[in-house]
């Protein structure tokens, strides 16, 4: 379609001049070559049939030995994962072998941020799971993002990512402040504005070398985690600079900004994950899905001065579908490998590895994180803390171009202000200006 590939084009050129500057992330796994499911497909070595699945980011399947396990209980299937750690790269990608037809894995993730974009132009291009699995198991919410008007479900829900907010309670501690988390809960209940008033009053006495946060970014994205209106209103329309949320997130953003308090970094770079070694900042709005993350760049030294406590307000940022594309050659090895990894059990087990928040509310009486990870976080009550945000997270309204809207105003807008002092106005007309090209405008 010649308005996905103009959009793929540009996305492209965005994250190869951000790799100029910054580098792209080095990830929790490397990548795989460019992220390509053409090398490893068919069958494997021994005459066992190899099945690739495409992912960004860290998913945690590799990590909580589910890729060994599946292999163990099924001989005759070999695994390979493709990772490419920027969703910004990866989707682009993965529709343009998509609408190809040739070149996709036989799993293939699909972030929430693009699910709408999926089932509204790409639905035929996937195995209807529907068809095959008990939806039940899902939320009701999280199964209809990725169903079509007709029924088809194309993708079945892996995570969610309620909030909260990680932080550094020996910094908290140098720099004065409450590090009880409960109490710090209190104190910016309800309004994220609080949360930013806290860094003012943190930076008064932050010790040497460190920020209270470390992007206006995580703020924005975190803030409008609790907004039901963001970038579309319930009938489709595109509303993102008329709305309210919208608005009232980037608002808290530019307060962080045009501030002390940022240490200017741009989410899943290097820098960033050598501010989290180097302990340059003491928060970070933190989805459930962002605790395994933290862990394995903080690295030991951060172990047992980290804490967690509830946001200000219930939010939801992230969280993702696998889906089995038509082009796969092993439709159906595909279709039980991803019933299996998105299994109540399984689901499970990813959480007790790195905390990411499984779709399947039954395991959710089960759920306990890894020892290490709960001595990691100073013991903090994770399990309750993020089950209480995903019981109260409001049903967001979604559309095809969520995802580089929202990137149009993170890396464009947010950082022309935050990074190379724009003022607040010219950061929003910069993000205008992304957002009217993405659109057609």
């Amino acid at each position: 379609m010649r308005t996905s590939t103009r959009r793929s084009r540009r996305l492209m050129a965005l994250a190869a001049a951000a790799a100029l500057t910054t580098g792209l992330l080095a990830g929790c796994a490397e990548d795989s070559d460019d992220g390509s499911s053409n090398e490893g497909g068919g069958n494997g070595g021994g005459g066992k049939t190899t099945l690739t699945i495409g992912t960004f980011g860290v998913f945690g399947y590799k990590q909580a030995g589910l890729y060994d396990e599946y292999m163990k209980l099924h001989p005759d299937i070999n695994i390979k994962e493709n990772v490419t750690t920027r969703t910004d790269v990866y989707w682009p990608k993965t529709l343009t072998r998509l609408q190809a037809g040739a070149g996709t894995d036989d799993i293939q993730a699909i972030e929430v941020g693009n699910v709408t974009e999926a089932v509204q132009t790409q639905a035929d291009k996937f195995v209807d799971l529907g068809k095959e699995v008990d939806k039940s198991q899902w939320l009701d919410w999280k199964n209809a993002q990725a169903t079509t008007k007709d029924g088809k479900l194309i993708g079945l829900g892996t995570d969610i990512g309620p909030m909260a907010i990680c932080y550094r309670k020996d910094l908290f501690e140098k720099a004065g402040l409450e590090a009880d988390r409960t109490k710090l809960a209190e104190q910016w209940k309800g309004d994220w504005g609080k949360y930013v008033d806290l860094g003012k009053d943190y930076m008064k006495k932050a010790p040497s070398g460190t920020k209270f946060v470390d992007s206006a970014s995580s703020v924005y994205n975190a803030a409008l985690g609790g907004e039901v209106e963001r970038y579309y209103d319930k009938d489709g329309n595109v509303v993102w600079d008329k709305s309210a949320g919208v608005k009232k997130a980037w608002d808290v953003a530019m307060d962080v900004a045009t501030s002390n308090m940022s240490a200017k970094l741009k989410q899943f770079d290097k820098p960033w994950d050598q501010g989290y070694a180097n302990g340059t900042f003491a928060t970070v709005a933190c989805p459930a899905w962002m605790i395994g993350y933290i862990q394995e760049k903080s690295g030991e030294a951060g172990k047992g001065k980290w804490d967690v406590a509830a946001a200000p307000t219930a939010a939801n940022w992230g969280g993702s579908f696998i889906g089995v594309p038509t082009a796969s050659k092993h439709q159906k090895e595909a279709v039980e490998l991803a019933k299996w990894l998105t299994a109540p059990e399984q689901q499970a087990k990813v959480f007790a590895k790195q905390a990411s928040f499984p779709s399947a509310p039954s395991s959710y009486s089960s759920l306990k994180p890894a020892a290490a990870t709960q001595a990691y976080f100073s013991d903090a009550p994770i399990t309750e803390i993020f089950s209480a945000s995903a019981k109260t997270i409001p049903t967001q309204y979604l559309g095809t171009k969520d995802q580089p809207i929202g990137t149009a105003i993170t890396d464009i807008g947010i950082l022309q202000v935050e990074q190379k002092g724009k003022s607040p106005e010219q950061g929003w007309d910069a993000a205008t200006n992304e957002i009217k090209d993405v659109l057609g405008q």
